[in-house]
């Protein structure tokens, strides 16, 4: 297959071949060459890789018989692979191959002017076996070279070997003079002189010395082969060289061997034809003329005639006679002479008569099957035509929907670079470390922020995130990642860089705004100083706590409901109740209402300020004596309620 482009031909016609063969593939030798002029369509066809779109070409049966799934598509499998070659060739200029038993050159000859195709299918017809296939593309021919293939299947392109005279085809050298025979074609090279054979060489001598004058001949009337002295009936014809035996025909000739070989090929027997007058260089003369068909071997059974010439010679009884002395013949007797002539020659002319108009007949039915074609041909080439005209207007349509798709897409593509500059200038002025990475965990995009805290550089976008070392200490990172992309979870850790800097680490899955997830997204909050607040803040309330578990004077702490919040253990002493029954409830019904009174409830209620002392009487679990009161009401937050201090002397 010369130009296999990307091999998909050769490969299709290797499956064909073992799906018909079956399992007889096993023991059949089959071997498929593909060649092109490109070396990279060669590289691509030994790989032997296609897209996943071949699916909807080919059955699941072949997909699973014939190829191999990849990560790119799908490959032709080794065993398919193993019967092609495939290799890289000029066919002007490289040698051809041979012995082959079928070329397939489909759409590749419409490339070629007239020159080329001249060079190439003397090539063609080299390389093939003597039962050998020429297949071409729907548009293509042989043009100049029809005596050399006969059609086997004109619908599809198919063409027969045919054997041609010596000489009539075109040599390479003939063909190109850039052509080296010898460094070509080896199979050309002059062979060393063959042995000797003695019975061989007598049978040539008798066959040449006493067989009758012969010519072989196709089923075109075609002159394949000379065999003895055929000058008495073979002439060259005037005007340019031909090899057609009714042209060289010696006059009186043609109408019998027409005829002869007329019936031969319609009925598929040997034809005789006896004491046919022409005329021959010593004058005229009589010869019998015999038509044998030779059918070959295998399917195409192509055919070939011997034409056979035997001269009439009187036997020695009609020599006697002719020599003795004999009256002058009556006028009556030439007369009857000439009647029989002339009734064999009208025979003659009727029977030629009979072949040509059954030749024509034939020809006519071709005629008329090709004018059915033909008309066929216009019908479908004016169904084409609309076909045209509709995919004009469709082409035109769909030109228009491309024009106002461009601008929708340039519009968008507008709109996405000012999206794009917006989230970047987003991305780098918020405080806060961003990193985006793809399902396979590979860096898409980072802020940054995120390019310090996690040791990345532009040049990381692509890189797997396994092989970045990020400055933050995460276990297990790596797995949390992908728990997230898998599993759809969100992680919130807390962790800290090498100096010891606290971030809230948040791990979250990339949606789309198809709702697929696409990813994940890492964002690092700076939680520092809200870390060592906290710190400060549990720091201090375990001070507090401490202080008021030392300091010996009852004391509490309430909140703007006057509900207890702290107190100290001498103001559980004091009021008789433990520390778990005084928390959380109101001061003045605490220790079952020892604290109300009227006094104390308005130093509680009165307004922020300085520090209040009272002196009051009390009914406390020890019975009722005065007590020094001291009250102070510090102002709370905005969303926070007042804090009243209160302590008491006994």
């Amino acid at each position: 297959m010369p130009g296999c482009s990307t091999g998909e031909e050769v490969y299709s016609l290797v499956i064909t071949v073992l799906e018909y063969l079956g399992e007889n593939a096993l023991g059949a030798q089959i071997q498929v060459f593909g060649t092109d002029i490109s070396e990279s369509a060669i590289e691509r066809a030994r790989a032997g890789i296609y897209p996943e779109s071949i699916e909807s070409d080919l059955g699941g049966d072949r997909l699973r018989r014939f190829f191999q799934k990849r990560d790119a598509g799908y490959q032709i499998a080794k065993p398919v692979r193993d019967l092609c070659v495939f290799a890289r060739q000029n066919v002007f200029k490289d040698p051809p191959f041979s012995n082959l038993d079928l070329i397939s050159c489909r759409n590749v000859l419409i490339y070629f002017g007239p020159d080329l195709q001249r060079r190439v299918l003397p090539m063609f017809h080299y390389a093939l076996n003597p039962t050998g296939y020429l297949v071409l593309g729907s548009s293509e021919s042989i043009g100049a070279f029809a005596d050399f293939f006969s059609p086997a299947h004109s619908k599809h392109k198919i063409f027969a070997k045919r054997s041609v005279p010596p000489g009539t085809m075109p040599t390479l050298s003939r063909i190109d003079g850039a052509f080296d025979r010898n460094a070509l074609l080896p199979q050309l090279r002059e062979e060393p002189l063959r042995k000797f054979d003695p019975q061989r060489e007598a049978d040539r001598f008798l066959l040449d010395r006493y067989g009758p004058p012969s010519v072989l001949v196709n089923e075109e009337m075609n002159i394949l082969q000379f065999r003895g002295r055929t000058g008495d009936f073979l002439e060259p014809a005037p005007g340019a060289a031909t090899l057609n035996l009714l042209r060289m025909a010696r006059e009186g000739l043609m109408v019998a061997l027409h005829t002869a070989l007329h019936d031969s090929t319609l009925r598929g027997l040997p034809t005789r034809k006896e004491v046919v007058a022409y005329k021959s260089p010593n004058g005229v003369a009589r010869v019998d003329i015999h038509v044998i068909p030779i059918v070959g071997p295998g399917e195409r059974r192509e055919r070939v005639f011997l034409v056979l010439f035997e001269n009439v010679t009187r036997d020695h009884s009609e020599a006697d006679e002719a020599e003795a002395p004999t009256p002058a013949p009556a006028p009556q007797a030439e007369s009857d002479d000439e009647r029989l002539a002339l009734r064999q020659e009208l025979a003659a002319t009727k029977d030629y008569l009979q072949s040509v108009i059954e030749s024509q007949e034939s020809f006519n039915e071709e005629l008329r099957s090709a004018n059915e074609e033909i008309l066929s041909a216009n019908e479908e080439l004016q169904s084409t035509n609309e076909e045209l005209e509709t995919a004009k207007e469709e082409l035109q349509s769909a030109n228009e929907e491309l024009t106002t798709l461009n601008e929708e897409l340039q519009t968008r593509n507008e709109a996405l670079g000012k999206a794009n500059d917006d989230l970047h200038n987003l991305l780098n002025s918020i405080n806060v470390a961003v990193v985006i990475l793809d399902t396979e965990l590979r860096v898409r995009r980072f802020t940054s922020g995120a390019g310090k805290l996690m040791n990345l550089i532009p040049t990381d976008i692509g890189r797997p995130f396994v092989h970045i070392n990020p400055y933050i200490v995460v276990p297990n990172l790596v797995d949390v990642l992908r728990d997230v992309v898998d599993k759809l979870a969100t992680h919130e850790l807390d962790v800290r860089d090498g100096e010891g800097h606290w971030y809230s680490l948040r791990i979250r899955p990339y949606k789309t705004l198809e709702n697929r997830i696409d990813g994940a997204l890492l964002a690092l909050i700076d939680i520092d100083s809200l870390k060592k607040n906290a710190a400060r803040t549990r720091q201090m309330a375990e001070v507090e706590q401490t202080i008021a578990e030392v300091v010996q004077a009852p004391f509490a702490v309430l909140d703007a409901e006057l509900r207890v919040q702290r107190l100290t253990p001498a103001f559980s002493r004091l009021i008789g109740v433990g520390r778990e029954g005084a928390l959380g409830q109101p001061l003045t019904t605490a220790g079952g209402g020892t604290l109300a009174h009227p006094v104390l409830r308005s130093m509680l209620e009165a307004p922020p300020g300085p520090m209040r002392v009272e002196t009051i009487e009390l009914d406390l679990p020890q019975g009722r004596r005065p007590v020094m009161v001291s009250v102070r009401r510090l102002a709370g937050a905005e969303d926070e309620g007042d804090i009243i201090l209160i302590g008491f002397g006994v």
